[in-house]
């Protein structure tokens, strides 16, 4: 991987981290039509720097980290259906991550739902943390579950499960975002050991890209965080659902007139 092929993915990452278009099915799409070979280092880059996008939210959000202790217990609470899920189904996530065709496919049905989701929920009023109830939170952390195959959206899933407790947009939003730390921080270490696992060690040169790519997508994502709960509240979610629907179909028209991506 050189610097510049891991600057694209890193600011893709920045850019679709908090948004319902899937984060790590852009990253797929992107190494694709880059032409990159899917080697075990690139896998754990593209969660690594998961990572670094995910930190923007405790700067961002720093005073909301140290409100309560309730807050983290909430977070734990709807941290726990991902972290059994990512352990029972380890082997299959990662074969996913190896299926172009099935991300085009989520990101087109995932983009018919988010038409129909501000009509959906457009009755919801309950505003702040306040409103979120252990047992709400355990909810919204089986929707993250949803997320565990790539094209999905984790940001996605849980905004709805979020709403479908009653929560607007932005407190299903912000709560999604909180909860993506805990979550990409035990992926990222799940990762390094796999990683670790298979006899392999990281270089100087791997190192370096890391600490690189992750820098990258904390700066972009800082800028990317606040103009996306901006356009949620005054456009909804309709835009990105038409989004999802032409990417999915350019991807799905590509693959059936075998095309390879990485023509460009």
């Amino acid at each position: 991987m050189s610097y510049i092929e891991a600057l694209i993915i890193a600011i893709i990452e920045g850019l679709t981290e908090f948004l319902p278009v899937s984060s790590t099915g852009h990253m797929m799409i992107g190494t694709a039509l880059l032409g990159m070979e899917s080697t075990p280092f690139l896998k754990l880059f593209t969660v690594a720097i998961q990572l670094g996008a995910i930190l923007s939210v405790v700067v961002l959000y720093f005073k909301r980290f140290f409100k309560s202790f309730d807050f983290y217990i909430k977070l734990f609470v709807a941290f726990i259906p991902a972290a059994i899920a990512g352990v029972l189904l380890g082997d299959y996530i990662d074969a996913a991550l190896e299926n172009v065709f099935g991300v085009a496919v989520s990101l087109l049905l995932g983009g018919i739902i988010l038409l129909f989701v501000d009509s959906w929920f457009k009755n919801n009023r309950l505003e702040g943390e306040e409103h979120i109830t252990y047992l709400k939170a355990l909810k919204i952390g089986a929707f993250q579950c949803i997320a565990l195959f790539p094209g999905i959206s984790r940001s996605g899933a849980t905004i709805v499960g979020g709403m479908t407790q009653k929560l607007t947009r932005q407190t299903a939003a912000e709560f999604s975002f909180f909860l993506a730390v805990p979550t990409m921080f035990a992926a990222t270490v799940k990762k390094l050991y796999d990683f670790h696992k298979q006899g392999l060690v990281l270089d100087k040169q791997e190192i370096n890209l890391l600490i690189f790519g992750n820098i990258i997508a904390f700066i972009v994502a800082l800028l990317a965080i606040k103009s996306f709960i901006g356009f949620l509240n005054k456009h909804g979610f309709k835009g990105f659902g038409w989004y999802r629907i032409v990417v999915g179909l350019i991807i799905i028209g590509l693959y059936l007139l075998h095309i390879p991506l990485n023509i460009v």
